[in-house]
């Protein structure tokens, strides 16, 4: 029954830095290297819309931040074109359409604190047109637009530019994600939001007190713009135990979300680690830190590993209705009704 209707689902994953992976190679392997290594993961997974990170690492940090947001924009490009028959890079709800009917994954490019704008808020047009339909504006430190959740002992709130960029992406219909903003910024975005907001990779803080996590009132917060939680699976931000690290923990935090925001406004977003740390940290390509608590998720290591998921929110008694809204169900309404 659960593998039936996985697969009746639409499925839809938030986070995954698969990008990073690709991108790491030379341009003329990125479609050949999505191709062997990503792709069937995410066939066996049964993903349906998979969104796209561009994150950029300290080594680029800030000179070469820039250069390589662009060139990992193109690396999705070059991905998508290169594996046509089997990927659609979207840019609005009748495009995920039109690539679901044509069984293509349809992928959907983020920016992930967008380190390569700073405080140039005219750069969000720019990356509009080249396909961002997503962005957050800090991750774990501060950044020109907001301070990230480790820096929550500052109190800060959005600056002037990180105000004028809520703004453009909803002037523009690019999705606001408040998944690494700090406290204070997400209550500032709760007060001026207009349009839906997204967190695509938060568990919940009431079942794990980490920074990166969104407390009760948060939640509320988002789904009260009509948006969505999208539920991590990293195993830090899911518990402090790691004799707990299980799938079904996922589900806790799914239905935790559930009881605080309703069923419409949860979903996945899985920030699957392992693989690609292995895939770009030196010398190419093994992970050095195979012990970290961070990537070791035995058993949910992957896309290929989804449907797991699934089996465990109806073990666990979910109706099945509610299996299909937090599967991808409301991230797909979500986007087609307010991305583009």
């Amino acid at each position: 029954m659960s593998l039936d209707l996985h697969h009746r689902a639409v499925v839809a994953d938030a986070h995954n830095d698969l990008l990073m992976a690709v991108a790491a190679r030379p341009p003329k392997r990125w479609g050949t290297f999505f191709r062997d290594r990503w792709l069937p993961q995410l066939r066996d997974g049964g993903i349906d819309i998979q969104v796209l990170p561009v994150f950029i690492d300290e080594q680029y940090r800030p000179e070469g931040a820039l250069r390589q947001t662009l060139r990992m924009i193109e690396c999705a490009h070059v991905l998508a074109e290169a594996n046509a028959e089997q990927v659609a890079l979207c840019v609005n709800g009748a495009d995920i359409d039109a690539a679901l009917a044509k069984n293509k994954i349809a992928l959907v490019l983020a920016l992930e604190s967008a380190p390569g704008i700073d405080a140039s808020v005219e750069l969000i047009p720019t990356l509009f047109r080249l396909g961002v339909r997503m962005a957050s504006i800090a991750h774990w430190g501060r950044t020109p637009l907001a301070d990230g959740s480790r820096e929550d002992a500052t109190g800060s709130r959005l600056t002037a530019p990180g105000v004028r960029a809520l703004r453009e992406m909803e002037r523009l219909g690019i999705l606001f994600d408040i998944s690494h903003l700090g406290a204070s910024g997400v209550s500032h975005v709760l007060e001026l939001a207009t349009r839906p907001l997204i967190a695509t990779h938060s568990c919940a803080r009431a079942l794990r007190d980490h920074h990166r996590n969104l407390t009760d009132d948060q939640i509320r917060g988002v789904a009260a713009t009509g948006g969505v939680v999208c539920v991590n699976f990293v195993p830090d931000f899911l518990t402090d135990d790691e004799a707990e690290v299980s799938v079904d923990r996922v589900v806790d935090h799914i239905e935790h979300v559930i009881s605080v925001a309703g069923a419409d406004h949860v979903g996945l977003g899985s920030d699957f680690l392992r693989e690609v740390a292995a895939d770009i940290t030196p010398p190419c390509c093994e992970n050095t830190d195979e012990e970290d608590p961070l990537f070791d998720f035995p058993g949910l290591e992957g896309p290929a590993d989804m449907p797991l998921v699934t089996e465990a929110m109806i073990r666990r008694g979910l109706p099945g209705e509610d299996v299909l809204k937090v599967l991808g169900g409301n991230l797909r309404q979500l986007m087609s009704k307010h991305m583009g």
